[in-house]
């Protein structure tokens, strides 16, 4: 296992994704050999350094959090691809899903890992089955992941055991290696219960207990479609009601989607503490709806980004996600101001970090894990790069992922000139692409 090396890293652009998303010239980060940042600031402030100094030629900025997503569904992509929600969940993704062996799953995260690392995205919050499997292709790539394993009762999923014995198996894992585990503390284990449509009340509020009890995320679907729960909204009045009626609003929780909500929802999620997790691509794709972004983040909700799997958003590009989510915004509200720049750089980064409750990730800051990216500013999208809100704008609105160079998790280069370090690229892609080939068959 390759460690993390004490450096200097300097580039003519820092980008620390700070509360006020400053643009840092002729910067420097320290990192230790940890993996940790020590240091981030000018270069003509900078302290004295022994160690080795490397000089980059663009922009640095954090490593992306992805909110929601389910990678290995990268063995998937494009079936059922005009489908709504529920008709493509039960019609096509739970059968194929059916088919699924760990070795599978392990196959699509590897590469799955790789697309992520390839734009910029370090962290990404799993919601998953075979779990072993899922770790053992984060750690293999080198990549983060914040992985809460599904808990489901719906039909065909038994074959994966009882809901309780998914919940237990999270929490004896918890209780055996702690909430993070690994070099550089890589994985970070917390619940997935799949949905309030596919648990039983008692579940939920038996999940909730279980996190709580250690501190864990729980990562839920969250009013996604309004077809897929009327019966709880029958008699719950909402599915945030329904939450916070069983009590599993009271810890760290993080909605995926959160697209049907009320003004009363709405309330309901700032003054629990509830975090969103916003996915305007498989939104849109599904045809689900525009989750209520701007009046989510006046009321005070934590609100990141999401790709969700690459069977419904399709790619696992949060770059496009912050585009989408910032023109949805705009049109749906009428106004042109609606998530700036900077605002969408800071969702995809500082705030998608607290929407899960971590504080050592998602911006350039002392003590905080060297989750680093590395973009080109050489590129015709850059038209005036000595500006600072152009360059801001630029890099969101027009640049993206396309510019992402090098990257590094935990003080450790993952990403060299657009290459995965530990892994072979395109034997992933093939791997990938012969279990695929069996799945859509």
């Amino acid at each position: 296992m390759t460690t993390a090396l004490a450096a200097r890293l300097t580039a003519p652009v820092v980008l620390p994704c700070d509360p006020a998303c400053t643009v840092l010239r002729d910067g420097v980060v320290d990192v230790d050999d940890t993996g940790r940042i020590t240091h981030v600031g000018p270069r003509s402030s900078a302290p004295p350094t022994d160690a080795p100094v490397r000089a980059l030629p663009g922009a640095l900025l954090p490593g992306l959090v992805n909110t929601h997503a389910h990678t290995p569904m990268s063995l998937l992509r494009g079936m059922g691809g005009d489908l709504p929600l529920m008709r493509w969940l039960q019609e096509v993704m739970w059968p194929a899903e059916g088919k699924l062996e760990a070795s599978d799953v392990r196959v699509g995260m590897t590469a799955g890992c790789v697309e992520l690392l390839r734009t910029g995205c370090t962290t990404s919050v799993e919601m998953y089955f075979f779990t072993d499997a899922v770790i053992d292709a984060v750690t293999t790539v080198g990549s983060r992941v914040v992985l809460t394993p599904g808990i489901i009762a719906a039909p065909g999923w038994d074959r994966l055991g009882s809901w309780q014995e998914m919940r237990d198996e999270v929490s004896a894992r918890i209780d055996a290696d702690g909430l993070r585990s690994g070099p550089g503390e890589r994985i970070e284990l917390g619940y997935g219960p799949h949905a309030a449509y596919t648990l039983p009340p008692e579940a939920l509020e038996s999940v909730g207990e279980h996190a709580r009890e250690r501190g864990a995320l729980v990562h839920i679907h969250v009013a996604e479609a309004a077809e897929e729960d009327l019966a709880q909204r029958e008699a719950y009045g909402s599915v945030p009601a329904l939450l916070d009626k069983v009590g599993m609003l009271g810890g760290r929780v993080l909605a995926a989607h959160a697209v049907q909500l009320s003004d009363q929802d709405v309330e309901l999620l700032a003054a629990r503490g509830a975090a969103v997790a916003h996915c305007p691509g498989s939104n849109a794709k599904l045809a689900a709806g525009i989750a209520r972004v701007s009046l989510l983040r006046r009321a005070g909700v934590r609100v990141g980004l999401g790709t969700d799997g690459p069977a419904s958003g399709d790619d696992l590009d949060l770059w496009a996600e912050a585009r989408l989510a910032g023109l949805l915004a705009r049109v749906s509200s009428g106004d042109a101001a609606a998530l700036t720049a900077a605002e969408l750089l800071l969702m995809a980064t500082r705030d998608g970090a607290a929407a899960i409750g971590r504080d050592d990730l998602g911006a350039l800051e002392p003590g905080r894990w060297a989750d680093l990216v590395h973009v080109d500013l050489s590129d015709s999208t850059f038209v005036t790069p000595e500006d600072d809100a152009q360059l801001l704008s630029n890099l969101v609105w027009a640049g993206g992922s396309r510019l992402v160079r090098d990257v590094w998790v935990a003080g450790e280069q993952v990403l060299a000139d657009q290459e995965p370090t530990r892994v072979n690229r395109a034997a992933a892609t093939a791997e990938l692409r012969t279990v695929a080939a069996r799945l859509h068959a």
